[in-house]
This record gives C-alpha cells, sequence and structure tokens, in this order.
C-alpha cells in the first residue's frame, strides 16, 4: 500500500498515463514518448519490495530506472525533489495576468508552455498530442493558460478534481508573476487544492517531500 501523498500523485498521473502495473504494493506508471517524471515512475511503500521485475518492465519500455518514494532508497541517485502540499489562496496585486479554462483542441498551445516552463521545449508536441488523446472523455481534468497584459503565454496548469477536492500536480510558468494568478484560478474550482512544487517555492502547508530517483547501475 502506498503512503497516502503518493496515492494521490498516482491517483492524478494514472489517468493520464498509458501503462499501469501493480506489484508488491509498488505501483509503476510508464508512459514512452513523454518526458514527465510523474508519468514514468514506480512509486514505492514504506517498506520496499522486491524491485527487479518493475525495473526490468522499465527497461523493457527503454525508459529510466525511475523511483518515487518519501525518504531515501539505499542505490538510488536522486533526479529531483518535490514538495506535495495543501496551496492557500494569496491575494495579488493587479498584474493584468488573465487566466482561462482552454479546450482540449489547444492542448499544442498549452504545452509549449508547460515545456518551455521546465526547460524542455522539444517535449511540447509528443506532450500535447499524448495529453490530447488522454483527456478525451476525462471530463474531471480541466486545462488552463494565464496569459500576461500583452496577450502572451505564460503559465500552464492541468487541473484535476474528484470527490468536490482538486490537485494541480502538472503546472509551470514562465513568468514567475503567473504562479500566484494560476494556482488562485485552480484553488476556485473545489474546496482546496493540492499542488506541487519545488522545495520552497510556493508556500503551501500540510507538506510532505517526494524524491524521485535513478536505481544505480550495478
Amino acid at each position: 500500500m502506498l503512503p497516502p501523498v503518493l496515492s494521490e500523485l498516482t491517483d492524478y498521473f494514472g489517468p493520464l498515463s498509458t501503462f499501469q502495473r501493480e506489484e508488491g504494493g509498488a505501483l509503476t506508471l510508464l508512459t514512452p514518448g513523454v518526458n514527465v517524471l510523474g508519468l514514468n515512475a514506480t512509486y514505492l511503500p514504506e517498506v520496499v519490495p522486491d524491485l527487479r521485475s518493475a525495473l526490468a518492465w522499465h527497461t523493457a519500455h527503454e525508459l529510466p530506472p525511475l523511483l518515487a518514494s518519501l525518504s531515501p532508497i539505499a542505490g538510488v541517485r536522486e533526479v529531483a525533489a518535490l514538495e506535495v502540499g495543501t496551496f492557500t489562496p494569496t491575494e495579488v496585486q493587479d498584474s493584468g495576468i488573465v487566466v482561462e479554462q482552454i479546450s482540449r483542441l489547444h492542448m499544442q498551445k498549452w504545452a509549449d508552455v508547460l515545456t518551455a516552463a521546465h526547460s524542455t521545449p522539444e517535449w511540447a508536441t509528443p506532450l500535447a498530442r499524448h495529453l490530447a488523446a488522454r483527456l478525451d472523455g476525462q471530463r474531471e481534468y480541466l486545462p488552463f493558460l494565464a496569459y500576461d497584459s500583452a496577450g502572451a503565454e505564460i503559465g500552464a496548469l492541468l487541473w484535476h478534481g474528484v470527490d468536490g477536492k482538486g490537485a494541480a500536480h502538472l503546472w509551470g510558468v514562465t513568468d514567475e508573476m503567473a504562479r500566484l494568478p494560476l494556482l488562485n484560478a485552480a484553488w476556485a474550482l473545489a474546496e482546496g487544492l493540492r499542488v506541487s512544487v519545488l522545495p520552497g517555492d510556493i508556500p503551501i502547508t500540510e507538506v510532505t517531500g517526494v524524491a524521485f530517483g535513478v536505481m544505480a547501475e550495478e
């Protein structure tokens, strides 16, 4: 059984992934052709099971042996650290930033912004194609874009609503001024908002750290 925070992430990313597999309490999500960490990791329970089968599945799909856990794992090199917590809306000065829900038909524009925010623009087109297909019929996911006063896209967020609560674990901005307006808009959709952020990036509460790491080669 996964820790609650990792279950939150798999609940969010699972429907967006291409392959899912559960074994020994660990849950693997794989999405070949897309570079989102949350879509290409094996999420670990507190008691780590034998991972040979899960790691072989990564290899079979030509994907790195990426693991997500709440604590350090022997033989694993950390490649990214996130904080998952609850966002509380913050009043911001009028900056002219506008946040709008967009049609799933415009996922290319959304992916252009998200990948630019994470310095991986070369992945925009495959991400857009993948999400456009996965979101078809998934009415609990809503894509948003943030625009500056000149109308340029400066932020992207994918909101997920379940049981009256919201989550946004896939988002990014190319202008820091867009962070709070984007998250405020997502928060307003439901009772609260659970988010993933870089450590210290955005003030959140009920924080749990999540580490993504790659199993070292023997």
